[in-house]
């Protein structure tokens, strides 16, 4: 065979979407995502075309069915299913996101500065680590989420401001669930610290941070990019779940776990408003957890690359 008839040369990312686009229930679940994000960031256009403002209550139009003007009906205090369902899609998703990244950059930060540097650095970022995995997710972030910030001299517009309230909401859901990744991190690092090419390069008089941006992070990448899929789906759930405590995102700002909050007390005679949300939220973890199972396979090199789910 001459080289002009030999198949051309892959790179190891092409190779890995082929993989990925193999995995037939990642590729669906992968459109679903990128169709919901769509939707919900189509919120504000598709409100101000029918001139739907998803905060504004209208007593005279509880509990109306779907129509031409309310798709999806309205709620107990008029204001349309729809509308606040594709604006909380865009709170919960956004969450999931930002705190994923913001949980990344921590755990990877502790976790590769103690398997790279090691002895009582590691000895000690480690036993941090273990008392935070010791301690009760969910109650840490009902605990941390009902402090009241007016206590320490921030304003009640500004504790009380959407965003203000969103940042918090990411922050301690990221400082508290960063566990997973810095012990990927450091397992990677350990690994990648002794390899002669590192020692080689230590020896020629690179510093420690440029071993550790050239050498550890880029082949420590592909388990920190499965393991941060399969957050996403965690903590959109995390955030559900703060919100229908009452301790996250605070009304009227919608999300979908605090308009399960406000649905559960009409579960009888209104169920379809707690049905959307549910469904919603049951949906999109499901979907992210699906698109992680995707990433995983892609990037395990033990999987068999012809493999179809």
């Amino acid at each position: 065979m001459t080289l002009s008839h030999l198949p051309p040369v892959q790179s190891i990312w092409q190779l890995r979407f082929e993989k990925f686009r193999s995995h037939r229930l990642a590729m669906f679940s992968l459109g679903f995502l990128i169709l919901l994000i769509v939707i919900c960031l189509m919120a504000w256009p598709f409100s101000a075309l029918l001139g739907i403002d998803p905060n504004k209550t209208n007593l005279l139009y509880r509990f109306q069915p779907p129509s031409a003007e309310h798709w999806l009906g309205t709620d107990d205090l008029g204001r349309d299913v729809l509308v606040r369902l594709m604006f909380g899609g865009q709170v919960s998703i956004a969450v999931g996101l930002v705190a994923t990244l913001l949980m990344a950059i921590v755990g990877v930060a502790i976790g590769v500065t103690a398997g790279f540097v090691g002895g009582r650095i590691d000895a000690v970022l480690m036993r941090v680590t273990d008392c935070m995995l010791a301690l009760p997710l969910v109650p840490l972030l009902i605990v941390l989420g009902s402090i009241d910030l007016t206590k320490i001299g921030i304003s009640q517009a500004s504790a009380t401001s959407p965003l203000f309230v969103f940042l918090r909401i990411v922050i301690i859901i990221a400082l508290v669930d960063w566990t997973t990744m810095a012990r990927i991190a450091r397992a990677g690092a350990i690994q990648i610290r002794d390899r002669d090419y590192v020692r080689a390069a230590s020896v020629s008089g690179a510093n420690g941070r440029y071993n550790v941006i050239v050498h550890v992070l880029p082949n420590i990448s592909t388990p920190l990019i499965v393991a941060s899929t399969l957050t996403v789906g965690r903590v959109i759930l995390l955030e559900s779940t703060l919100s229908f405590l009452g301790f996250g995102i605070v009304p009227p700002t919608p999300t979908w776990g605090n308009m399960l909050t406000n649905a559960q007390q009409l579960i009888i005679s209104a169920p379809h408003l707690a049905v959307y949300p549910g469904l919603l939220i049951f949906l999109t973890v499901m979907a992210v957890n699906f698109v992680g199972d995707g990433a995983r396979f892609a990037f395990d090199p033990r999987s068999e690359s012809g493999k179809s789910h």
